[in-house]
């Protein structure tokens, strides 16, 4: 008998989990209340990344000119950006859907909830659908986190779910928060001709970044005309006669803008899951605790995505989703290896792109840890001088005594693909020199990968 494998939730960690499951001979049930492929991927992470692609777009035709073009200029089109971003969701959400379909995945539209050890139930249109379950996996997602200083109108005072993209394109948006989301937000809006006020509880943006990456971004920010309220917290929002809103800070600052925007992290949605009439434990902050293989307290319940409270990355839920059906299946006991999430890349789409993986230059300075630590910048880089983009830089840190690859950061333009092979050579163990003797494409922006091991 096929073991009966049901997943709440069906965000990459849930369709990942459901797709290799059912390769691997499960009989899968996936239930989603809103979208397959997940809202936050759906709804938030692939169209902020449309609209970044139509600001950096915009901004390089918009300096093409000293490219020996002239006379070429661009307008921003917002109901076609709309329009866009809606096929590109349709498109994706029809991709993953028929997928699952065709592997056989049962796919119930409703929402789902734990009533027992093994029994799940589907709230649907059509009425409550019982079943049971040998493997169980919540992947439930999060959402926006709203202070109780901020009451958000989906008109002028917005969560991220409100922003993509907004009714209306903001003459003035004050971004409340400073870290990845932020810093997109802040880098979409200024390409496309809006002031940006970006409130910063920190005295960098990124707090969690190489402060030299921080850095970079910060000067391309200030460049742009963006006003950066450094140390100052928000504590309230205040809407005025003539519709502007008003930011207040901690420190007695306050910023005027014709829209607020939260970015300010996100709540796991782990209630109303059932989690206490399986036994499932549910941290303080709302998390499931899971260890290496993604297994909660409940040897066959596992947790993938932002409920996981690891890594918030859709490409960890995503090899999180592989890794569970992998163990649902019996495959730990061959060849199966669990996930490093020290080891994880992951990417700021702003302008300049920012990516890094493995550990962090500030990261082994305060451990004491001896590294080598090589930077080459872009502007001595053929290709990004042909491209117009010399911004930015490749830093790799490695091993002196052995000269392995730890990790890297890059600022520049195609970062996230770039970082790529930095990742591969830090979970493979690969040594700079493999990286040296690589024979790249030239010119390729890849070139000062291999320049940054030598």
């Amino acid at each position: 008998m096929a073991l009966r494998f049901v997943i709440i939730g069906g965000g990459p960690g849930g369709h990942a989990a459901a797709s290799h499951a059912a390769k691997l001979g499960a009989e899968v049930t996936i239930i989603e209340r809103d979208i397959i492929g997940g809202a936050a991927h759906l709804w938030d992470c692939i169209p902020s990344k449309a609209m970044i692609a139509t600001g950096s777009a915009l901004n390089f035709i918009n300096r093409s000119e000293q490219m020996g073009l002239t006379d070429v200029k661009a307008q921003l089109d917002f109901a076609g950006l709309r329009d866009r971003i809606q096929s590109i969701e349709d498109r994706l959400e029809s991709s993953a859907s028929t997928l699952l379909r065709s592997q056989g995945v049962r796919v119930i539209e409703g929402t789902g909830r734990l009533v027992g050890p093994h029994q799940v139930v589907a709230e649907t249109t059509g009425g409550a659908v019982e079943l049971e379950a040998d493997a169980i996996l919540l992947s439930t997602g999060s959402r926006p986190r709203i202070p109780d200083w901020a009451e958000p109108d989906g008109d002028r005072v917005l969560t991220t779910r409100d922003a993509y993209p907004p009714k209306d394109l903001p003459s003035h948006m004050i971004v409340i928060g400073s870290g990845v989301t932020g810093v997109e937000f802040v880098s979409m809006f200024s390409s496309f001709g809006c002031d940006v006020t970006l409130i910063v509880s920190r005295q960098q943006v990124l707090p969690a970044k190489d402060p030299e990456v921080a850095a970079a971004l910060e000067d391309e920010f200030l460049a742009r005309g963006v006003r950066l309220f450094k140390g100052a917290r928000a504590q309230g929002i205040e809407r005025q006669d003539d519709g502007a809103v008003k930011v207040l800070c901690d420190d007695g600052r306050s910023a005027v803008g014709s829209h607020a925007l939260l970015a300010i992290g996100s709540i796991p949605n782990s209630e109303d899951l059932g989690c206490d009439l399986a036994g499932v434990e549910v941290n303080t902050w709302g998390y499931i605790d899971n260890n290496h293989h993604c297994v909660t307290n409940v040897p066959h319940v596992y947790v993938a995505g932002d409920l996981s409270g690891k890594l918030p990355l859709s490409s960890v839920a995503t090899m999180q989703g592989r890794k569970i059906a992998e163990h649902a299946m019996g495959m730990h006991t061959r060849d199966h290896r669990h996930l490093d999430y020290d080891k994880a890349a992951s990417a700021i789409f702003t302008e300049p792109e920012i990516a890094d993986v493995g550990l962090a230059e500030a990261e082994a300075f305060a451990e004491g840890r001896k590294i080598r630590v090589t930077k080459v910048p872009f502007s001595a880089s053929a290709k990004a001088l042909i491209n117009n983009s010399p911004r930015g830089f490749v830093k790799i840190l490695s091993d002196p005594a052995t000269g392995v690859v730890l990790g890297g950061s890059i600022v520049g333009r195609h970062a996230a693909e770039l970082i790529s092979v930095i990742a591969l050579a830090v979970t493979a163990g690969l040594k700079v020199e493999d990286i040296v003797d690589s024979l790249f494409v030239h010119p390729a922006l890849a070139e000062a990968l291999a320049e940054a091991s030598d």
